[in-house]
């Protein structure tokens, strides 16, 4: 069974920073690549960034220069440090794992930036 669970959201000040975690279970991990994607409140549900197998990243131009995604093969994992965090940065954050025509999420952590 294939499980992703997301940690490290919670609540900071605009200009602070978070780092999300997202651990997984039941994947080839390493040969997948994997997103963080994120809902704001009445908006669809967007992508902020991508890592590959290969460990090439692309991020969303609202998040360039601020986000960084990491992923460490050996621990099944995928990080989403966030830094200079903003009040329009606040959603709930998904991981998300794609490999060929196999997709799964994870539960969602919300991040909630203060003015």
């Amino acid at each position: 069974q294939v499980q992703l669970v997301e940690s490290g959201g919670g609540l900071v000040q605009a200009g602070g920073s978070l780092r999300l975690s997202c651990f997984t279970s039941g994947l080839a991990f390493s040969s997948n690549a994997m997103s963080w994607y994120r809902q704001a409140p009445g908006k669809e549900r967007e992508m902020v960034g991508v890592i590959t197998s290969g460990g090439s990243t692309i991020n969303a131009t609202s998040v360039e220069g601020r986000f960084t995604i990491l992923r460490d093969n050996a621990k099944n994992a995928v990080y989403l440090q966030m830094n200079n965090l903003k009040p329009e940065d606040t959603a709930v954050y998904y991981c998300n794992s794609r490999f060929k025509a196999h997709e799964y999420w994870g539960q969602g952590t919300q991040v909630t930036v203060s003015t």
